[in-house]
């Protein structure tokens, strides 16, 4: 019972966060501060942890080519694919959910629990539109932009590693790289990223709007959304697959 009534309060939420903004112009401020904040501030460690994993890839795709009739471009393939498929989108949501989500959780929480949104409610704003809808459009804007970043980075990293540690030719791995390339994979994962960047946004939003209490009850919030938010994107990602890969 408790769960429908989480997820009614939550539609509830989400109907006064998507509505026009009351000013414009501090919209655009605002929106234009949390792109920078939740959007610019997370290039520095997905492009660290993108470059890692390319290379990792690289590696693990050459180990597993045991056969020495395979051609070599296979591993430049795979780690595209890898890339451009599940890692780049999933795998970097799971991570932003931590990183972004709990950011979230816990700005909007300490505002509660410190009775600001309750003096914007006060004074006539809606305080769920005003805080939370431009950190929602940034994240949905923004995990594109971080996708492509990170694509990009996994496959520099690939060929960082390949040539380096001698288990793939840069010829062999460009090769592979341009390969039977399907754009629709691309597109596929740019559909993931943004309702991914939506589910980071507003249930860490909703957390830390709904939580009571003091600062361990925003620490307890900020770890709940994490962990439903990485649920989530897990199961939007095996209902996004299925519908269209079926």
């Amino acid at each position: 019972m408790k769960f429908f009534e989480s997820i009614g309060d939550y539609c509830v939420l989400m109907t006064k966060v998507l509505k026009k903004p009351q000013k414009m112009s501090m919209f655009w401020s605002d929106l234009l501060r949390e792109m920078d904040k939740l959007g610019v501030g997370s290039m520095r460690i997905v492009m660290v942890i993108s470059l890692f994993m390319g290379g990792i890839l690289t590696l693990q795709v050459s180990y597993n080519l045991s056969n020495p009739f395979m051609p070599k471009y296979l591993i430049g393939l795979g780690n595209r694919d890898t890339l451009i498929l599940e890692f780049s989108s999933t795998i970097l949501g799971l991570i932003l959910a931590g990183k972004v989500g709990s950011n979230i959780a816990t700005e909007i929480g300490s505002m509660r629990v410190s009775e600001q949104i309750d003096s914007l409610d006060i004074m006539g704003v809606n305080s769920a539109n005003y805080l939370i809808l431009p950190k929602l459009i940034a994240c949905v804007l923004f995990n594109p932009i971080l996708y492509v970043l990170s694509v990009a980075t996994g496959i520099i990293g690939g060929a960082i590693v390949g040539p380096v540690t001698g288990v793939v030719s840069m010829g062999d791995y460009v090769e592979g790289l341009v390969h039977t390339f399907n754009p629709f994979y691309v597109t596929f994962s740019f559909i993931k990223t943004l309702v991914f960047g939506f589910i980071i946004a507003s249930i860490p939003a909703y957390y830390g709007y709904n939580v009571r209490g003091g600062a361990l009850e925003v620490g307890k919030a900020s770890t709940d959304s994490v962990v439903l938010s990485s649920i989530l994107i897990l199961c939007a990602d095996l209902v996004i697959t299925q519908l269209f890969f079926k």
